[in-house]
């Protein structure tokens, strides 16, 4: 069924996508070849897609993730889009999952026991300063530490509780973040990825294929995604290595 045409007789979930505006992709100039199959139509040289097809998608989507959930596992959210931020980092902590809200770190996952000491030297001065351990330093010193606390809490700090590489991937825009999905893809990681009509959907195990540039399109998915989690059947507190 065309979006135009989301009414009454068409499902919640379709209904929630078309309010959002996720039927909207780009103009054909910029579709990427593998999304052509999903291409209902265009409205003002702008594609759309078939929500039916993405609710379909979605539904798989939440199924594999719920099975991650309900095992143990971690899901890293992902996304380098500033309007997203604040949306992306609310649903991962939501859940209780780890998060990158801003520029990809090459080595998350290729290079991953690098990643980790940063983000144990940002636990421990963190530690140190909530217990007053930083006071034999200096004014100046002190002013450096927190520096770096606040540096390190930008790049590493939704990785703090990320102790080994996660059961799944979500990304905002497959496109924008290829180096993730590629180390994903690298590491054997599945990935899940909210994908535009400019996305390679190739190279993602599991495409959600919807407006991934409308910060009101985004957030609902990464909603969906964070109450998928939430929702898993016997879900149980995420398995981390603490060796």
């Amino acid at each position: 069924m065309s979006p135009q045409t989301a009414n009454k007789h068409t499902s919640g979930t379709v209904n929630e996508m078309f309010k959002v505006g996720a039927h909207y992709g780009f103009i054909k100039s910029r579709r990427h070849p593998t999304v052509k199959p999903f291409i209902f139509g265009t409205k003002n040289t702008v594609e759309i897609f078939n929500l039916e097809v993405t609710e379909a998608q979605l539904a798989k989507a939440e199924a594999f993730i719920q099975e991650i959930a309900g095992k143990g596992k971690q899901v890293l959210f992902a996304s380098g889009k500033s309007e997203i931020k604040n949306p992306l980092q609310r649903g991962a902590e939501s859940c209780n999952m780890p998060f990158v809200a801003g520029r990809w770190i090459g080595g998350t996952f290729t290079n991953f026991e690098a990643i980790r000491r940063r983000a144990d030297k940002l636990t421990e001065l963190i530690s140190q300063k909530e217990k007053g351990e930083l006071n034999k330093y200096t004014k100046k010193e002190r002013l450096l530490i927190d520096r770096d606390i606040t540096k390190l809490q930008a790049l590493f700090g939704g990785l703090i509780s990320m102790k080994s590489l996660p059961g799944a991937l979500f990304v905002v825009d497959a496109k924008k973040e290829h180096i993730a999905v590629e180390e994903a893809n690298q590491a054997g990681i599945p990935v899940i990825a909210l994908c535009g009509s400019d996305n390679n959907i190739s190279v993602v195990n599991y495409p959600i294929i919807a407006n991934d540039s409308s910060v009101d399109s985004m957030t609902y998915f990464i909603n969906r995604i964070s109450n998928a989690i939430k929702t898993a059947p016997k879900a149980t507190t995420p398995v981390v290595d603490t060796k």
